[in-house]
């Protein structure tokens, strides 16, 4: 497990930062909610109101006044956003860097195959994401008790699940873009992300665009689904874990009958 020790300490600086960054900003908008919570029956009368932009965040169906729905919403796109790009930077560059920088002759040159390789390095990148959500989970959670309010434990759960899934997908398909490219990816990473997060507001607007909610993972983690619903829609979530199969699948080819030296 060299590789996946090595993978952790190389990103270890980087993943105590998006986890402090996500987590201290989950924790503000927790502690916010005692005081916003006096005026918020009107809050969520003029969010319930505002046509479009109202189906595209899915505040018609959410009720702010209620904590779970505040915490949705305000903490459910920072953590879906942020933990997706966090995810997206991890996937797609994890194979392509060794080209970009050279290192890829000498990491070749051991006695590992090719699979051990990006085998170790795939589990890197999902070690890292676990970890990452389940200490902002805990955070999140103890953010509950601090401001005395009760914690809705399955649709809490059911939340975070979606997102570390949604995050997993989106490594995945980054994964397997990296093993395409030779060159710094960040960008087509981020904008992937990007991507999928817009896609998914299309869909929340208009019905013909319904057939969205097939390609990007933000459908199945849609907060104002899981909390009204108290469920993952099972069938998206599957359909983007195929998706994140193919594209480990098609890393694992790719890779391996690779021109390093081209």
């Amino acid at each position: 497990m060299t590789i996946f020790l090595h993978e952790i300490r190389q990103n270890r600086l980087s993943l105590l930062i998006w986890t402090l960054a996500i987590a201290l900003l989950l924790l503000i908008c927790m502690i916010m909610f005692p005081e916003m919570n006096t005026g918020m029956g009107d809050v969520t009368n003029m969010f319930a109101n505002m046509g479009s932009f109202t189906q595209a965040f899915g505040m018609d169906r959410l009720n702010f006044g209620d904590v779970m729905g505040f915490y949705a919403l305000e903490c459910g796109n920072i953590l879906s956003i942020g933990g997706g790009f966090f995810a997206a930077l991890l996937g797609i560059n994890v194979l392509a860097k060794e080209e970009k920088e050279r290192t890829a002759e000498f990491l070749l040159t051991h006695p590992l195959r090719r699979r051990t390789v990006i085998f170790q390095k795939l589990l890197s990148i999902l070690f890292e994401l676990v970890l990452m959500n389940l200490v902002v989970m805990a955070i999140s959670a103890a953010s509950f008790a601090l401001i005395g309010e009760e914690l809705a434990v399955r649709e809490f759960l059911l939340l975070h699940g979606a997102y570390t899934i949604l995050q997993i997908e989106i490594a995945c398909i980054c994964f397997g873009i990296s093993a395409f490219i030779r060159r710094n990816g960040i960008g087509a990473g981020i904008g992937l992300a990007a991507l999928f997060y817009f896609l998914n507001i299309f869909k929340n607007i208009s019905d013909q665009a319904e057939f969205l909610k097939y390609i990007t993972p933000f459908a199945y983690a849609e907060a104002a689904d899981i909390i009204s619903d108290r469920a993952i829609d099972i069938r998206l979530l599957i359909l983007g874990l195929i998706y994140a199969a193919i594209s480990i699948a098609a890393a694992f080819l790719k890779y391996t009958k690779k021109d390093i030296a081209a």
